[in-house]
């Protein structure tokens, strides 16, 4: 009986050693007060998303939740209006798998809010699921779509700076390796998967680190917010469902809740001082070290210029030679797409100090490719 006890309070100890030290989050503080600002968060109807959007509203901030499923978007905008006490909590439809929606998106939003001061890229997919499209879905959606939108809600974030992009990334990063030539190649099968997962994710710590560059002046910053081990859907949603009854338990001792998740990000587009650490990667509310693949500054140059390719943004200058990205299929449509109208976007903004002669030429006036409408799902 003795052992048992003992045996029982090593495990206990050893569960609370890795619990305060590896799974619970430090709680975010920054700015107090967010009334008379404007928050949009991407995949705000759950987990971290929903849990950051919650506390940008408890702080006062107009929060846009930007969200594929109205269904769930509306019933998110809800619960967090009861929640804080704030009703200026409003869903707008965004599917990151369409362009066009993207550019819906960004049509409705700049004609209908006066402002944007933080800008949380936190929607993101894990896996393709059963889906099979002629591009690649996860760097769509974790990637490219993020890249557009920043691109083209850039007026509004001039307008307000100082202001702020956040992009959600992940530890996966380290296991990312970007093949410029088969950068848009569709993936197939779970080993493609988990590789062009990570490969978003490191996609995701060189779009901050370039935005940084391009905007170093303007008084927008950017970060990339590793979450840590969270226990969302995003973790469950691909699992098989025989196995998930032994995976929740274990989930929910060993990873953080979705409001731990939510730290980070927020820290990133609250905590005041951190400007100067513009274009870097955060985990657990400090900032981290990145390997060189992620503090490679020519590949985020070369990464920022197919991504414009990717998004249907005209290229400045003839890419490399080498790089054989394939455009999106405009007559594909999207398994996870809405049917939204499409409208080019012209955006004018100034450019930073490195490399402004380049970029000056694309925000002076951005040209948006047409892209017929998608079909519904």
């Amino acid at each position: 009986m003795e052992s048992l006890l003992l045996g029982a309070g090593l495990l206990l100890g050893a569960y609370v050693l890795v619990y305060y030290n590896l799974v619970k989050a430090p709680p975010c503080g920054g700015i107090g007060s967010l009334r008379g600002r404007t928050a949009v968060v991407t995949g705000a109807n759950s987990g971290i998303g929903k849990m950051t959007a919650l506390e940008l509203a408890r702080r006062g901030a107009r929060v846009v939740l930007a969200c594929r499923s109205r269904e769930r978007g509306e019933a998110a905008a809800f619960d967090l209006r009861q929640e804080s006490g704030n009703n200026e909590v409003i869903f707008m439809a965004l599917d990151l798998a369409s362009l066009a929606s993207v550019r819906a998106f960004a049509t409705a939003f700049l004609s209908s809010e006066p402002r944007l001061d933080i800008l949380i890229h936190n929607a993101g997919i894990s896996s393709c699921g059963r889906t099979r499209e002629a591009f690649n879905l996860l760097l769509r959606v974790n990637h490219v779509s993020p890249f557009l939108l920043t691109h083209l809600l850039l007026p509004h974030l001039r307008m307000c700076a100082p202001s702020r992009v956040v992009v959600v990334s992940s530890a996966a990063h380290r296991r990312g390796h970007l093949d410029f030539t088969r950068l848009n190649h569709p993936v197939i099968g779970w080993r493609q998967e988990l590789r062009a997962y990570a490969d978003s994710k490191l996609a995701n710590v060189l779009f901050a680190r370039e935005l940084a560059t391009q905007l170093e002046g303007t008084g927008i910053t950017c970060y990339a917010a590793h979450p840590g081990p969270v226990n969302s859907e995003l973790f469950l949603r691909h699992v098989p469902g025989w196995l998930c009854p032994f995976l929740r338990p274990l989930a929910w001792l060993v990873l953080r809740t979705p409001g731990g998740g939510a730290q980070t990000p927020l820290y990133c587009a609250l905590q005041e001082g951190i400007e100067p650490l513009s274009g870097r990667y955060f985990a657990n509310c400090h900032v981290e070290e990145v390997p060189p693949a992620a503090r490679d500054d020519q590949s985020a140059h070369r990464l920022w210029e197919a991504s414009k390719r990717l998004a249907g943004l005209e290229p400045v200058e003839d890419d490399n030679p080498d790089e054989e990205i394939q455009p999106e299929d405009p007559g594909a449509p999207s398994s996870l797409s809405t049917s939204l109208p499409e409208e080019p976007i012209v955006s004018e903004f100034s450019p930073g100090k490195q490399r402004s002669q380049d970029f000056s030429k694309l925000t002076q006036r951005i040209q948006v490719k047409a892209e017929p409408e998608p079909q519904g799902s």
